[in-house]
Order: structure tokens, then sequence, then C-alpha cells
């Protein structure tokens, strides 16, 4: 289970979620209570370990500016939360590393999220960053084949019964692990990741019976 920590503003609480597990930490540049600079981010990336996935969050941002602010900055990905075109998604994905593209739940165009060519989809409530859950049945307008990143109100309490219904690839959080707006919460992060991890499926491992015939047991 992909667990992305999101609304991230300072270097104590990027490692904290680091530390605690998280898959990867995401920098929001778009007008927000989160908001921080890029270049901000590139100096907290820094210090981060190499495997952790850094976003950032734009809306309605030039193609340009996207690029630029990503690669400049050492950052993994882009997050786009705006009304951004198939097209627009398509080039900047062939410039960074990583692109996510997001949508609010019940959106119509959440069931070509294909064309869009992003390497994850996010559906994300109605008004981003409100805290608020939506209808999680509408996550089934996803297509087949894409890796649905589940965001929109998700906390410690309902993020195992999220995952449990929806069985995205991963999940995100920002407003439900924090005290304030921009500063986490130590025992929310903790506890958010833990329950994630927790009720991620078992992977399967098959048993005797299904293993690959060996010739040489023949002999």
């Amino acid at each position: 289970m992909f667990v992305k920590i999101c609304g991230t503003t300072s270097e104590e609480d990027a490692l904290l979620a680091v530390a605690l597990g998280a898959d990867s930490v995401g920098f929001i540049f778009a007008p927000s209570p989160r908001q921080i600079a890029p270049a901000v981010a590139g100096d907290i990336t820094k210090r981060l370990p190499p495997e952790i996935i850094t976003v950032g969050v734009f809306r309605d941002e030039s193609k340009e500016r996207v690029v630029e602010a990503v690669n400049r900055n050492g950052l993994k990905a882009a997050q786009l939360h705006g009304r951004e075109t198939p097209e627009t998604v398509a080039w900047v994905a062939e410039r960074v590393p990583m692109t996510i593209k997001v949508f609010p739940a019940g959106d119509p165009a959440v069931g070509r999220a294909g064309e869009y060519g992003a390497d994850v989809v996010m559906l994300d409530a109605p008004y981003p960053g409100s805290g608020e859950v939506f209808d999680w049945a509408l996550a089934g307008e996803a297509p087949d084949g894409v890796r649905v990143l589940l965001a929109g109100g998700l906390d410690p309490d309902n993020v195992a019964s999220a995952i449990a219904r929806v069985k995205p690839w991963g999940v995100d959080v920002a407003t439900g692990v924090e005290r304030s707006p921009g500063h986490k919460d130590p025992a929310k992060l903790r506890a958010f990741i833990l329950a994630a991890r927790r009720a991620e499926p078992p992977r399967y491992e098959g048993d005797e019976d299904d293993a690959p015939y060996d010739w040489q047991d023949e002999s």
C-alpha cells in the first residue's frame, strides 16, 4: 500500500513521515494554507532518502513551470490538481519522472482517466483540502488498469475502511494527520500509516500444490 503524506511544510514533518514509513511526501505549490515555495521543498527533498517519492502539487499552472519546478528542485513527481487537459498532462509526463492526475470524485472525466497518460490517478473530494469524505462507491468509476490513489477526508479512523472498500493502489492524507494547517500531528501520523499498512491485503504466496513443476522430482 503506497502511503503519501501531503501538505508538508517543514523538514521536521517530512523526516517524521519518512521515519514512520511513508512512501511519499507532497509539497503544495498552489494557493493553500499549506503552500510553500518550490525552492523550500527542494531543500527538504535533499535531506530525504532517495527512494522517497517527493511530489510537487500544482493547480492550473503552466506546463512549462510545472516541469521546471519539479526538475530544478529535484522532485520525483508532479501532481496536477486542476483542469489540465489530457494533452497538457501527457506533455508534462514526458518531461518529469512521475505524474499524478487528480480528479474530483464524481467528475465525468474520471471514466476517461486512462486517456491522460498519468502514472497515477488520484480521486479526491470535490473540495480538496476540506477534509470531507466522498462516497467511496464513486471510486468504481475509474477505468480498470489505472493506479488509484485515494484521498479526501482520510484519517487514522477511516483509512482501513476506505482501503477495504475501494482497494486502491495507495492512499493520500493531509488534513487528517494535522494538528493545524501545514503542521503534522505525530500521533495521528503514526496511527494513519500503521492503519494503512495493517489494512493492506496480504500478498498471496500460494502453497506447495501451486509450486512450478520440477522435472527433477521425477528422476
